[in-house]
């Protein structure tokens, strides 16, 4: 500010030097034609020779107006300042920044619009992906070790990055980097979730309530390898693995409905193809499928998998086929086979608390937030 005002004072002054010559018709007329070098030698001599040469006699009401417009110049900045609104300007936040529901609402837009934009991936969307890895993230958590789960974002080092269940996930990560550098107050925790949120959401499926709060952590948070589901495993490693989080058989088997999205691919999972029809649309038709149809092995070089006897495009994995086989499982999937209405309902509650496993939220479960997707009126 004290340059600011130095220079004001130095203009001041240049404005007010022509009427310290006024009284003298001649000099003014010398100080119109004359360069500035020939002025400034006249001046010295007019100002040392008390005869011939013009003598000055001083102008103190042209100092006063310098000094007049100094101090307006001065109280005007400090004005614009502490009051910047007055003159047009956006108030400024002092303080930390403190990201509100309107700041997420924001980066859930972006995601969504990126979404939108870039639809070469797989299916038409990088939507499944993203909604993987937000699941991912998630389902490392351990309820008697309180490690693991969506608070750390653990899975951007290796080797966590590397765990066989991961594989293909960089696409997800690499999809969202760009919206983490368009707002970098929220953290990779945060990023993650809140784009498996916009993901279900903008493949038209259920809402999904949110809240931040979650924290990036360093590379010696990262969680074992074999927390997430093995699909080639039976109904008791499916127990094991979701009853480790703390989910029970009804909770497992909303879960499971995700696999309404996306595929599989052999250079991942060694497993290849979409569970249904509609791999971006979110809907019970996994469901559906897995009870109406006919499924046989598949012949191929690949590990085992079931394929539809009819169209041979879509396939299920033999833990999907552990849901037809147990008779507890089989009633949930029944359920949502015939109401749509209530598979979503289960599904936002259950993937809501997948999503906030080991989180130490400061805000309570009262205050979540429903964004609004690009479907909405």
């Amino acid at each position: 500010m004290a340059a600011t005002a130095s220079r004001s004072f130095s203009r001041a002054l240049r404005t007010a030097a022509p009427t310290f010559r006024t009284t003298s018709t001649r000099s003014s007329a010398r100080f119109v034609a004359a360069p500035h070098q020939a002025f400034r030698q006249q001046w010295r001599r007019g100002y040392a020779s008390q005869e011939g040469g013009d003598k000055y006699e001083g102008n103190p009401r042209g100092m006063l107006w310098g000094a007049g417009a100094l101090v307006a110049i001065a109280g005007g900045y400090g004005l614009y300042t502490q009051k910047p609104e007055w003159f047009g300007q956006e108030v400024k936040a002092k303080g930390v920044f403190q990201p509100r529901f309107e700041d997420y609402q924001k980066v859930y837009d972006a995601i969504a619009k990126k979404l939108e934009d870039e639809d070469e991936y797989d299916d038409g969307s990088y939507g499944p992906v993203v909604l993987r890895l937000a699941w991912h993230c998630s389902g490392t958590y351990d309820k008697e070790t309180n490690t693991g789960g969506s608070n750390g974002a653990t899975m951007r080092f290796a080797p966590e990055s590397d765990h066989g269940a991961n594989a293909g996930l960089k696409a997800a990560r690499d999809f969202l980097e760009p919206i983490k550098e368009q707002f970098p107050w929220i953290s990779y925790s945060d990023l993650w979730i809140l784009g498996g949120v916009c993901a279900i959401q903008e493949m038209q499926g259920p809402k999904i309530p949110y809240r931040p709060g979650r924290q990036d952590r360093d590379v010696s948070f990262c969680t074992p390898d074999g927390r997430l589901p093995d699909a080639s495993k039976d109904r008791k490693h499916i127990r094991a693995i979701f009853g480790r989080m703390g989910f029970n058989d009804q909770q497992m088997v909303a879960l499971c409905g995700a696999h309404a999205l996306g595929r599989c691919h052999t250079d991942r999972s060694g497993y290849d193809g979409p569970w249904t029809f509609s791999p971006t649309t979110m809907t019970n038709d996994y469901y559906k499928l897995l009870l109406e149809e006919k499924w046989a092995w598949r012949k191929w070089n690949g590990p085992k998998q079931f394929q539809d006897v009819k169209t041979k495009s879509l396939m299920m994995l033999p833990t999907d086929m552990e849901l037809v086989k147990d008779k507890s499982f089989r009633q949930y999937a029944e359920k949502y086979a015939k109401d749509n209405d209530a598979f979503f309902k289960d599904f936002s509650e259950a993937v809501l608390t997948l999503f906030e496993l080991g989180v130490p939220f400061t805000q309570s479960e009262d205050q979540r937030w429903v964004f609004k997707s690009s479907f909405d009126e």
